[in-house]
């Protein structure tokens, strides 16, 4: 998915003494979750490796992100911005992205907006795999895709109910409860979310 069409020469590498700014997003929540700089050499290390690389102007030398960590980012896409001096880089974290051991550098805040839902999302895949005793979602996933379906059959009826009938509460919260089951049936047909936003993405366009 990286967009091979950005060429290094294309890029305005003396704005900054040969650095451009990379700005550091995940594919998935579209929290943004650091700043580094790179030039030409991290660029296209970024690009073959397929783990972002930045140069480190303490050290003076080229440093892959999780090299002593190993919360590395895995590289999905980079969009230069329309003066070709800035990179927008989205990313698949495998961790914190701050040094303090937060998920972002701006602070210890979870994703906003629709960011939720793919937090939501790594929750149901780690209940998924884990099977802790005592969870609802535990039992739904040992109940099977019928069960499954069924509750998002259920949710979307009692959703369609509140709509006609429901006070604003009652939308939301039964949306929610949709959402949710949602991302389960999603997860018990090995399908990410991600997927479904393509789906709609090539449908917009």
């Amino acid at each position: 998915m990286i967009n091979d069409k950005i060429e290094v020469e294309a890029l305005n590498w003396d704005k900054v003494n040969g650095l451009i700014p990379a700005i550091i997003q995940d594919f998935s929540t579209m929290q943004v979750l650091m700043m580094g700089y790179m030039n030409q050499e991290a660029f296209i290390k970024s690009i073959e490796t397929g783990k972002v690389t930045f140069y480190s102007r303490t050290k003076k030398r080229l440093w892959t992100k999780g090299e002593a960590s190993g919360n590395d980012l895995t590289l999905v896409n980079m969009i230069p911005d329309c003066d070709n001096d800035t990179l927008l880089v989205f990313v698949k974290p495998s961790g914190p992205s701050c040094h303090l051991n937060n998920r972002s550098c701006f602070g210890i805040s979870d994703a906003p907006g629709l960011g939720m839902l793919a937090k939501l999302e790594a929750i149901i895949e780690q209940r998924y795999q884990e099977r802790p005793m005592n969870s609802y979602v535990t039992t739904l996933f040992e109940e099977g895709v019928r069960r499954i379906a069924q509750k998002v059959g259920e949710e979307g009826v009692e959703l369609a109910l509140a709509g006609v009938v429901g006070s604003r509460e009652d939308i939301k919260n039964e949306a929610a409860d949709l959402l949710f089951h949602l991302l389960m049936l999603l997860r018990e047909c090995r399908i990410d979310l991600v997927e479904v936003m393509q789906v709609l993405n090539r449908r917009a366009g």
